[in-house]
């Protein structure tokens, strides 16, 4: 009966902790995006995945994973992509956390949750190139965003690129790639710091 009791605690707590992530996200994503002079007008920059890699950290790559759909979800509310965005957003972000959470999750070494996180910005970027060009940007052209109107974007910046895949591969891996390594980092940063908590919790 106390191992049902100390469960049903944990699931709770497991539970609330997903939520406030998950809402921390969202705004991070919502509010203080940004856009970089160097790269097309429709890529932002956010740390709205750092929440989601610090819950895979700490509880696990399947809660890192729903703070990336609940993140998501709220964003479809108040979507300019009819969710397109979101979904690309959900793909990268569950790329990041998941392997980094299957990693670090359980164990103690602070330099496994390093390893982690840079595994992760490296799985996002290359899954990043393949989701945009097999997915994501043909789905744009459902909204009337074509190939051609994309790479235009580009060529604004880069005159030299002609094809989708050069675009991506010159701007969206490097950039995906710093976007994951920043999340990653911040959040190992609070990891540091939580740990102590996180563990005491799985103790009790």
């Amino acid at each position: 009966m106390e191992n049902v009791k100390s469960t049903k605690k944990l699931d709770v707590r497991r539970l609330v902790f997903t939520a406030l992530l998950s809402s921390l996200a969202y705004v991070l994503a919502e509010f203080l995006s940004f856009k970089v002079p160097i790269m097309p007008s429709f890529l932002t920059f956010d740390f709205s995945d750092a929440p989601a890699m610090l819950a895979s950290l700490t509880m696990g790559p399947v809660s890192g994973a729903v703070v990336c759909l609940i993140k998501n979800l709220l964003g479809c509310i108040t979507s300019k992509t009819m969710c397109i965005g979101e979904l690309s957003n959900f793909i990268l972000g569950v790329s990041l956390v998941v392997p980094a959470g299957i990693i670090a999750h359980g164990r103690v070494k602070f330099s496994r949750a390093v390893i982690a996180g840079a595994v992760g910005a490296v799985v996002m970027a290359v899954m990043g190139f393949f989701s945009n060009f097999l997915l994501i940007y043909p789905l744009y052209g459902l909204i009337g965003w074509s190939t051609e109107v994309i790479i235009g974007l580009y060529q604004k910046i880069l005159p030299s690129v002609d094809n989708l895949a050069q675009c991506l591969l010159i701007f969206n891996v490097p950039f995906t790639f710093v976007k994951g390594a920043f999340a990653a980092v911040f959040s190992i940063i609070l990891y540091k710091k939580l740990r102590p908590i996180f563990n005491s919790m799985y103790r009790e």
